[in-house]
């Protein structure tokens, strides 16, 4: 079946082709192969330098492009309550001024060779990434490594971002997601860092300071704290010499992380009415999930797929929106981080039609825990899931950013290789296994942004 499917896009792109410039031509045909390449094909190498950063390497001489990503295990998790959002300002930062270039001189050498690179930050880690042609390689790692290595952060820049970051966290007030998905997780988390938004609060980003920045970087930018992948157009040995020239010199320091305890497991259930002027209640229920580790992880996967990851095809939304009509949208998801993160179930209904869709969500969670799945269920749910894996490592850029996550997450470079296996082999007594383990209809936290005139919702 998958033969013809393939076959039909085969002459589908023929006719387009037709028409096609030259260079369109080779793109397709590129992209056709990869998706063809059996994820089994992807053989990275590991290799950890002299000052201790763990290099992933994997050659794809398809295109002449490289990318590279970097995860500095450094996030948000790291700061403390009072200095919420320091781990996102001192990322944003990394490419706006270095020792030897401005940003402005930054921007405009990437631009210039066609290249893009970026900082980022998150929850558990932070980094920045490089995709660039490989005849200008030497340019872009020049430019990476100083990012990295020597940033300044400019007190000018400090002040501009912080107030960029205000201003987005006073949009975000007029987001009911948002704000949902924030009361959310102070409910569940506690004291746990998750409970905090990457971008901190406004109370919080007027007192961060230089010092704090500066501090935050030099306890955590070292490179025996780093995960560095390499994928495109280099072999081993360029990508070893390349990474010990422009970063060899960067020292190497003692580092120690601290232990974080999961968040506990809420012993009643907790509901918070976020009261607006809205003619939609935007409700998320939900409590603490998985680690991203956890040996269930694959069997939550394919669980979730068929209670609400499935798209149209999940019970959720057949039941909910399909049968009984009472919501617009409505979706699970198992956000697992270093440590546990969420189960969350989101959705939008109409203010009056809130209790309802409450008890529609669980009541699904319920019968999951209590009848097996269907074959014709786990079936799809299998294909689904196994099939489109190739979409995931579809581009050098995905597949640099899964390289940095298997390695930051522990889960084996044969990973590649396994995926197809550990999500083929969940059986129906699993998924009814882990949904009563890790599903609690009876505890659980439920936040509701609506007119609470009009939703009524019962505590």
């Amino acid at each position: 079946m998958r033969d013809k499917s393939r076959l039909r896009f085969r002459l589908r792109l023929r006719k387009f082709l037709t028409s096609a410039s030259a260079l369109t031509f080779f793109m397709a045909l590129t992209f056709i192969s990869t998706l063809s390449s059996s994820a089994a094909d992807i053989k990275p190498r590991r290799v950890v330098t002299e000052n201790g950063i763990v290099l992933l390497i994997l050659e794809r001489h398809s295109l002449p492009i490289v990318n590279i990503n970097m995860v500095i295990k450094s996030g948000s998790i790291y700061e403390s309550d009072e200095k919420a959002g320091l781990s996102s300002i001192m990322s944003s930062l990394l490419d706006e001024g270095t020792k030897t270039r401005t940003s402005t001189q930054i921007s405009q050498e990437i631009d210039f060779v066609g290249g893009s690179l970026s900082a980022f930050g998150g929850d558990d880690s932070s980094g920045a990434s490089l995709r660039i042609l490989k005849k200008d390689l030497p340019l872009g790692l020049d430019l990476l490594s100083d990012i990295v290595i020597n940033p300044t952060f400019p007190e000018a820049e400090i002040e501009r971002k912080k107030a960029e970051m205000i201003g987005g966290l006073l949009s975000e007030k007029d987001d009911p997601g948002t704000v949902a998905g924030k009361a959310f997780n102070e409910m569940i988390f506690g004291a746990h860092p998750y409970h905090r938004a990457a971008n901190g609060t406004e109370a919080t980003i007027p007192g961060i300071t230089r010092d704090d920045i500066v501090a935050y970087y030099e306890r955590f930018y070292r490179p025996n704290n780093t995960i560095m992948s390499i994928v495109g157009d280099i072999t081993e040995q360029e990508a070893i010499e390349a990474v010990n020239r422009y970063f060899g010199k960067w020292e190497k320091k003692e580092i120690s992380l601290p232990l974080i305890p999961n968040a506990p497991l809420l012993e009643k259930s907790v509901v918070k009415l976020i009261d607006k002027d809205l003619t939609q209640a935007n409700i998320i229920i939900g409590h603490i999930g998985i680690e991203r580790k956890n040996p269930d992880y694959y069997n939550l996967v394919v669980m979730n797929y068929i209670l609400g990851g499935g798209g149209f095809s999940s019970r959720l939304m057949k039941d909910i929106r399909d049968n009984q009509g009472l919501v617009y949208g409505i979706h699970s998801n198992y956000d697992a981080g270093f440590y546990p993160g969420s189960f969350a179930v989101s959705l939008q209904t109409k203010n009056e039609s809130a209790n309802k869709a409450i008890d529609a969500v669980l009541k699904e969670i319920k019968r999951i825990r209590e009848e097996p799945v269907s074959d014709q269920e786990i079936k799809e749910a299998k294909s689904y899931l196994i099939g489109s894996f190739p979409l995931r490592i579809d581009t050098n850029a995905k597949i640099a950013g899964i390289l940095t996550s298997i390695e930051f997450f522990g889960l084996g470079l044969d990973y590649f290789d396994r995926y197809p296996g550990l999500i083929g082999s969940v059986t129906k007594a699993d998924i009814t296994r882990v949904a009563k383990k890790y599903l609690d209809p009876e505890r659980f936290a439920m936040v509701v942004v609506a007119k609470q005139t009009e939703a009524k919702v019962k505590e």
